[in-house]
C-alpha cells in the first residue's frame, strides 16, 4: 500500500469521520505518535547523527524496529525513514479494547493549552479504534474545541520562538483532516477552525455543554467570512440564530448561559440590520437582541468574557432603533426621507417654511437611516440623526447652521481603523452650541466607552468621562429617550 494511502486509511480523520462505524484496521506495525516538538529524526541511532528532519508533536509513525534508546520509524507525512529516541514518543494501539485508554488521554489534553495537536492526534486514534456504536459526541467535542485553540493561538502568538513549532503543529493537524483556514479582517489575519467536528457532535446526542460549545465556536463573529455577499451572509446569520436556539439553557453553567445571551444578542442585532436594508420588518429582531443582551448576568460574568459583553452590548447598541415604533414626522425642523438609486436613502432637512421642493439641506446615503432617531433642538439650528452604514457600526450626522448655511456634518464613532461602534445623541445643551454624545467603539483591539460633550461649531470635544454622573451639564441635560433606550449606561 502507498504510503499516502495508507495514512489517510489508518490514521486520517477525514477518512475516520466518515467511516467512524467501520471496523479499524490493524497496521501491520505498531504506531507511535510524537509527544515533544523538534524531535530530530535521525539518519542513525546516535545523537551525534544527522538530522534528517525536525517533527512535531501529535506526528505519528510507523515503527519498524528498536535499536537500544531509538525507534526506527517512517513519516507518511513527509515520506521520510531514520530514528527517533523512543523517550520523545508514546506507541499507540489501534485495538478496540484499548479505546477508552485513548480516550482517557484525550479527556486529559483537551484542555491542556499547548497540547492541542498532541490531543488531536490521539482523538484521530480513539476514533480508529473504538467500534463505531461507541463513539458519542465526546471525541468530537474535544476535537472541536482543540482544533479552535491552536488556531487562536497561532493568531494571536507574538513570539519567535513559538513561531515555528505552531507552524509545525498546523500542518500536522492538516494532515489529520483538520481545516484551519485565515480570514484577512481590518488589515490582519486570523485563523480559524472550519468547525466539522463541532458539527458532528451537534448531530449526535451531545449534552447541553457540548451543544452550547459547539453553537458558540460555529457562531464566532471573528470567523465569518468577510467575503460574504449581503445575501449569503443574511442567510448565514438566520442559520446561527437557528442553531443558538436549539441549544437547550438547562444543565448548562450559568457563565455559559451568559455566553449564549451574549452570542445570540449579536447574531439578532445583525439580523435586525439586514432586515431593515432589505426592508423587511425588523423590530422583533432588534428587540430580541436588546432582550438577550439584559438577560445576561453581569455578576457571574467570567473576566475573560467582558470583552466579548462589550463587544455584543455595541453590537446591539448599533442597531438599537430598529426596535423602535414607526417614526412620526414632527411639525417643526425635521427630516423626510425618500429613496434614491438602487439601495439608496435620500435625507431632506424640512422646517415649516421648507417643504421637499426647497429643504434646508440634502443628502443620500447606502446606510440604513433611523429617522425615529431624529432630534432636534429648542432652536430650530440643529438636528442629530443616526446612519448605519454596515451592521456594527453606527454614525451620528449631525444637521446644524454654520453661519448662514445648512450642513452635515458626520461624526464616526471612531477617528481611525474603525471595527466595531456607534456614536448617538445624547441631549442638547442649552444655547445652541454644546451636545451631548455617548461613544462606543473597539479600536486596534481596545474599547472605548465614554460620554461626551461636543462643540457643534469645531465638532471637538469640549469634556468626557467613563459615565454621564461625572459631567454636570451632561447629568442635567442628557436627553429622556435617550436615556430610556440606549445600551451605553449598562453595568
Amino acid at each position: 500500500m502507498k504510503a499516502r494511502a495508507w495514512m489517510a486509511l489508518l490514521l486520517g480523520i477525514s477518512m475516520g469521520l466518515a467511516h467512524a462505524a467501520e471496523p479499524a484496521p490493524t497496521p501491520a506495525n505498531p504506531l507511535a505518535i510524537v509527544t515533544l516538538d523538534g524531535t530530530a529524526l535521525r539518519a542513525q541511532a546516535r545523537h551525534s547523527a544527522t538530522p534528517q528532519a525536525v517533527l512535531w508533536q501529535g506526528e505519528t509513525l510507523e515503527v519498524r524496529g528498536r535499536t537500544l534508546d531509538y525507534l526506527q520509524v517512517y513519516d507518511h507525512r513527509i515520506e521520510r525513514a531514520g530514528f527517533v529516541r523512543a523517550s520523545r514518543v508514546r506507541i499507540v494501539s489501534m485495538q478496540p479494547n484499548d479505546a477508552p485508554e485513548l480516550l482517557a488521554v484525550v479527556r486529559f489534553l483537551r484542555d491542556m493549552p499547548g497540547s492541542e495537536a498532541l490531543g488531536i492526534a490521539y482523538a484521530a486514534a480513539y476514533l480508529k479504534a473504538a467500534p463505531g456504536k461507541a463513539i458519542d459526541a465526546e471525541p468530537f467535542d474535544a476535537l472541536g474545541v482543540m482544533a479552535g485553540r491552536l488556531a487562536r493561538r497561532a493568531s494571536t502568538n507574538r513570539s519567535k520562538a513559538l513561531e515555528q513549532a505552531l507552524s509545525g503543529q498546523l500542518e500536522v493537524v492538516a494532515d489529520y483532516g483538520v481545516a484551519i483556514h485565515s480570514i484577512a479582517r481590518d488589515g490582519s489575519v486570523r485563523l480559524c477552525y472550519d468547525g466539522d467536528a463541532f458539527r458532528r457532535a451537534v448531530a449526535l446526542n451531545a449534552s447541553a455543554t457540548q451543544k452550547a460549545t459547539a453553537a458558540l465556536a460555529l457562531t464566532d463573529p471573528a470567523c465569518v467570512d468577510p467575503g460574504l455577499t449581503p445575501v449569503q451572509l443574511a442567510a448565514f446569520d438566520t442559520w446561527r440564530a437557528e442553531l443558538l436556539d436549539r441549544v437547550p439553557r438547562e444543565g448548562v453553567p450559568r457563565y455559559v448561559q451568559n455566553r449564549l445571551h451574549m452570542r445570540v444578542a449579536s447574531v439578532w442585532s445583525a439580523i435586525a440590520f439586514e432586515r431593515t436594508r432589505s426592508q423587511q420588518p425588523a423590530q422583533q429582531a432588534a428587540s430580541r437582541a436588546i432582550d438577550e443582551l439584559a438577560a445576561v448576568d453581569t455578576r457571574a460574568l467570567v473576566e475573560s468574557d467582558r470583552d466579548d459583553y462589550n463587544d455584543a452590548a455595541v453590537r446591539v447598541g448599533a442597531s438599537r432603533w430598529a426596535a423602535e415604533p414607526a417614526f412620526k414626522t414632527p411639525q417643526g425642523l425635521h427630516i423626510v426621507t425618500a429613496a434614491g438609486h438602487p439601495g439608496e436613502t435620500c435625507i431632506a432637512l424640512l422646517d415649516r417654511k421648507h417643504d421637499a421642493k426647497s429643504p434646508l439641506a440634502q443628502r443620500c446615503t447606502y446606510g440604513a437611516v433611523w429617522a425615529g432617531s431624529a432630534r432636534a433642538n429648542a432652536g430650530g439650528t440643529a438636528l442629530a440623526l443616526a446612519v448605519q452604514p454596515m451592521t456594527s457600526w453606527r454614525e451620528l450626522w449631525l444637521f446644524h447652521v454654520v453661519g448662514k448655511q445648512w450642513v452635515i456634518d458626520v461624526l464616526p464613532p471612531a477617528d481611525d481603523d474603525p471595527q466595531l461602534g456607534y456614536i448617538e445623541f445624547a441631549g442638547w445643551v442649552p444655547g445652541d452650541r454644546l451636545m451631548l454624545a455617548a461613544r462606543e467603539a473597539r479600536v486596534n483591539g481596545r474599547f472605548i466607552h465614554r460620554f461626551e460633550i461636543l462643540d457643534m461649531a469645531s465638532l471637538a470635544t469640549t469634556r468626557q468621562a467613563d459615565k454621564p454622573s461625572s459631567l454636570s451639564q451632561f447629568y442635567r441635560y442628557q436627553d429622556a429617550i435617550w436615556r430610556g433606550q440606549t445600551v451605553s449606561l449598562r453595568d
